[in-house]
């Protein structure tokens, strides 16, 4: 079939937009090619760039909006010759934190609004997360897990899919969630001992960075009322207890690697 046939709507990290054309006539331009009535195209990009907030920069130029707008328009021009799937590559890669969360939020709200099914490729974990409602975890081509995000991020199938949805440390030979280690003041049976080696406020959390005894190093993510109660500081010993739910026996190196791999998100 030819690309105008197959049903797909398509949008790069890039926006990929034709400089010389207005908004308007970026996002008419698939219709246009189609052979559609002038009076349908018109009402089809008025209705889209109403649903994409961009109605009052119809008659800009690309390079006049800002890079949200970009992408806004450009699953404008996606969605107009209304595609069977919404293949989205990657298109929040180029903007700020800022700007990629706010998107993220509008995607999945578009997503629910028009009911297209859309496959998101991303390599950030917290959009997959925030976006999906299925995640396929992908390692050098292979899929080594297709589930709910909660699903996948809870019950991981491999140390390489741990790694890949968040940091891990290795106690005792198993991959741990840093949020799911308890930290104590005082020895007990079963506990291991930990040397204290940083503790990073982050606003509403706290990481605390870990030698464990057999010089392992591991964290802890606690919360800030944890943290003032333990009153922890460099060069404290600690004892570290460590989840039996939730971790995964595996290789370390497996799981360090990860991050560099891709997500699918549909």
């Amino acid at each position: 079939a030819r690309p105008q046939d197959r049903g797909i709507g398509f949008v790069f990290q890039h926006y990929a937009a034709f400089a010389h054309m207005s908004v308007f006539e970026n996002v008419a331009f698939g219709l246009k090619i189609r052979k559609r009535k002038p009076a349908d195209v018109k009402a089809r990009v008025e209705e889209l760039l109403a649903l994409v907030g961009l109605t009052q920069w119809a008659g800009q130029r690309p390079h006049q909006l800002s890079g949200g707008q970009r992408q806004r328009m450009a699953l404008a021009r996606a969605l107009a010759v209304e595609p069977q799937v919404l293949l989205l590559d990657e298109p929040f890669g180029a903007l700020d934190a800022n700007v990629r969360a706010e998107l993220r939020r509008w995607l999945r709200r578009l997503h629910d609004e028009q009911g297209v099914t859309t496959v998101l490729v991303t390599h950030d974990q917290e959009e997959a997360m925030e976006v999906a409602d299925t995640i396929a975890v992908m390692n050098k081509g292979a899929i080594e897990q297709v589930g709910a995000p909660r699903e996948v991020y809870d019950e991981p199938a491999s140390p390489f899919v741990m790694g890949f949805l968040g940091p891990v440390s290795t106690v005792e030979g198993k991959l741990v969630r840093p949020h799911d280690v308890t930290l104590f003041l005082n020895e007990a049976p079963g506990l291991i001992e930990a040397l204290v080696k940083r503790v990073v406020h982050l606003g509403f959390e706290v990481r605390v960075e870990l030698e464990l005894k057999d010089g392992e190093a591991a964290r802890a993510q606690l919360t800030r009322a944890q943290t003032d109660e333990l009153e922890l500081g460099e060069g404290d010993i600690v004892y570290v207890r460590p989840p039996v739910h939730a971790a995964v026996a595996g290789n370390p190196g497996e799981a360090a690697v990860a991050s560099e791999e891709t997500a699918l998100s549909a």
